[in-house]
């Protein structure tokens, strides 16, 4: 089952049980999709977005409520910051399980190992082979800080 329609299989059973946080944020996750098919569309002439594409929204989805819900907690409206932490709970439970600090640490060293890497000049090619290996799977600014440290 593609990401696609098991979020859509989610919609409807969160219809079904009256579950309002989960159904309003498979809505916005919808609509974030929808959104994005249509700028590919535009731009690129891509008729259907892959799982790939999938995550990649879903991570920037659950990036920007991070960031709202620090600014929220910063303006002490504890309310709108636990909602925005509900929403972020849904969508990591569409994303792919997120690498530990250890396993972050070996997939870059394997990936500078394969890549040839010996300097800070190839830093992009290590950071670009790692998104396409793990996307959704790492925070790529703790790993370019982890990529920058093994190859300074």
């Amino acid at each position: 089952m593609s990401l696609r329609d098991k979020i859509s299989s989610d919609l409807k059973a969160a219809m079904k049980a009256k579950d309002v946080t989960r159904l309003a944020t498979l809505r916005l996750i919808n609509a974030a999709i929808k959104d994005r098919e249509i700028a590919a569309r535009g731009d690129e002439g891509v008729t259907e977005l892959t799982d790939a594409d999938l995550t990649a929204v879903l991570t920037r989805m659950v990036k920007q409520r991070r960031d709202s819900a620090r600014a929220y907690e910063e303006a002490a409206r504890l309310d709108l910051a636990e909602k925005e932490l509900a929403e972020i709970t849904v969508i990591e439970g569409y994303l792919p399980r997120q690498l530990t600090e250890a396993e972050m640490a070996e997939a870059i060293s394997q990936i500078i190992a394969q890549s040839g890497a010996a300097s800070v000049r190839d830093i992009g090619a290590v950071m670009a082979a790692l998104k396409a290996q793990y996307a959704g799977q790492m925070d790529f600014g703790k790993a370019g800080a982890i990529v920058k440290q093994k190859l300074a």
